[in-house]
C-alpha cells in the first residue's frame, strides 16, 4: 500500500487481492466505470484508492442472498 497526501493507495496486485479477482477483472472494472484508477508517477502502472476498492465489495452480493448475479459474474469473471 502506498500513501498519497494522507490517502492509502493499492496496487493492482494489491486491489485484485481484496476484490478476489484476477487482473483482467480489475481493468474492466475500471473500463466500465465501476472502479477508477490512477497513474503512478511517469510509469504505466496504476493505482487504486483503498476506499474506492472496498466500496466495490458492498456492490457485491452475498452468495445464495439475493437472486443478483454476483459481481464477477457481470464482469465476465470465470
Amino acid at each position: 500500500m502506498i500513501e498519497i497526501q494522507g490517502e492509502p493507495y493499492l496496487s493492482a496486485a494489491e486491489a485484485c487481492e481484496l476484490l478476489g479477482v484476477k487482473p483482467a477483472t480489475l481493468y474492466a472494472y475500471v473500463s466500465r466505470g465501476v472502479l477508477r484508477s490512477y497513474r503512478q508517477g511517469i510509469k504505466r502502472a496504476r493505482l487504486y484508492r483503498r476506499g474506492e476498492v472496498q466500496g466495490v465489495l458492498h456492490l457485491r452480493p452475498s452468495r445464495g442472498t439475493h437472486p443478483l448475479p454476483h459481481a464477477a459474474d457481470w464482469m465476465g469473471d470465470p
